[in-house]
């Protein structure tokens, strides 16, 4: 297959939708005889943070000078975001020729490989293909029976856990937090972020259970500069560098300290400058409740409570809107509604209902509509949130030179 070619056919995997659980990806795995990694391997689950803190150690393990693979998802604008080797996005001949590889060795198989499945196997080749010393796994979704966690770790770790894909993970605190702490192995010593009461018993009786560590990170990271912003930034900044000095793989406090301060991650209070009319714009992908609660207080932080942008605003479904509308409501001087590019996606026009009384709003179609709507308003910043999806759209939109956007269920 070329690249389009398998992009399309991976894509297409999108129809078995989500299907938790190992057996699959441990037949898929043992069929392309990846089940045991020739690298030392961390584990990220949570609900927020996550690629944040997954970004961190990427980059603190490459300032020790160590050859790092991070596996992510999803991505926002190229499917090759999702698998990187010191940084650098999976070619795309590589990704031709390893779903080739793929396809037919799943050619037949029911059930077959789900999108995610594939991916992680995927990645897992080309990680073992250039020789990476360290591999970084952020779950999907959950983590029990997350297709990661197949995959034997050496070291985990749990982000701030709060609500979000209940239809899948349960419906209170300590359900949720369960299928996180699945990712708890014995012997691979685990940290944590602070935690909810409930969910910080789950996890601590479940460390106990399987026979590991578990420490709480309690403070933020003071020892430098971060290169994200937010002040939560500074406690996923705590967990990343806890991890790295505990996990067993020789890291300095230089690398900690040069690996926070240089760190990178889209879309995650994301500030840039619209090339048509020298507005700022801040990008960010919160798509729970807990998200845009943490945007809303970054903004307060950054600009103060008297700069109220003009927010943009999309979801995919399960999503809790009027949660997120509400904690934006607190910032927002106007929102414009619109859709993603995705099978999942709210209509705008579905959103409206959910708006917080006396904020004005318009609906638009699209995000390319939402932009050039945006482009006439008199706020001097506009911010995007509600979807990592949308987050995509709008930079593709506001850099053109970027790669092709490609548009994802996953």
């Amino acid at each position: 297959m070329t690249y389009p070619e398998s992009t399309t056919w991976l894509y297409g995997l999108q129809t078995f939708g989500i299907k938790l659980g190992l057996e699959n990806i441990r037949r898929l795995l043992a069929a392309l005889d990846l089940e045991h990694p020739e690298a030392f391997v961390v584990h990220l689950a949570g609900t927020n943070g996550k690629g944040s803190v997954c970004a961190m150690l990427d980059a603190i393990y490459r300032a020790a000078g160590h050859r790092c693979g991070l596996f992510t998802s999803p991505h926002l604008v190229s499917y090759r975001e999702r698998i990187r080797v010191n940084g650098a996005m999976i070619p795309e001949d590589t990704v031709a020729a390893l779903a080739t590889r793929i396809r037919e060795k799943a050619i037949g198989w029911d059930p077959h490989p789900t999108f995610f499945e594939v991916t992680l196997a995927l990645a897992l080749a080309h990680f073992r293909a250039e020789g990476v010393g360290v591999i970084i796994l952020e779950t999907g979704m959950g983590g029990r029976l997350d297709a990661t966690n197949a995959v034997p770790s050496h070291a985990s770790g749990i982000t701030p856990i709060s609500f979000d894909h209940q239809q899948w993970l349960g419906d209170n605190l300590a359900a949720i937090a369960a299928e996180k702490a699945g990712i708890l192995k014995a012997g691979a010593p685990a940290w944590s972020a602070p935690q909810p009461g409930e969910a910080a018993r789950v996890l601590a009786e479940t460390a106990a259970r399987v026979g590991t560590s578990l420490a709480f990170v309690e403070q933020p990271y003071q020892a430098g500069p971060i290169g994200l912003v937010g002040t939560h930034q500074r406690y996923n900044a705590a967990l990343a560098t806890a991890i790295a000095r505990g996990a067993g793989i020789p890291v300095t406090k230089h690398a900690l300290r040069k690996g926070i301060a240089n760190v990178r991650w889209r879309a995650r209070f994301e500030r840039l400058t619209d090339p048509a009319t020298g507005r700022e714009w801040v990008i960010d992908g919160g798509h729970n409740e807990a998200g845009a609660e943490v945007l809303a207080a970054t903004w307060r932080e950054v600009y103060g409570d008297g700069d109220k942008p003009c927010v943009i605003f999309a979801a995919v479904e399960k999503k809790d809107v009027h949660g997120m509308l509400a904690r934006l409501g607190g910032i927002a001087s106007r929102f414009l509604l619109t859709s993603v590019h995705s099978p999942r996606a709210v209509s705008a026009s579905s959103l409206a209902g959910a708006v917080p009384p006396g904020i004005p709003f318009e609906i638009t179609s699209d995000a390319p509509t939402a932009l050039s709507r945006a482009r006439d308003v008199p706020e001097s910043r506009c911010l995007v949130a509600g979807s990592l999806y949308l987050a995509g759209e709008f930079l593709t939109l506001l850099e053109p030179s970027t790669n092709p956007f490609e548009p994802s269920a996953q």
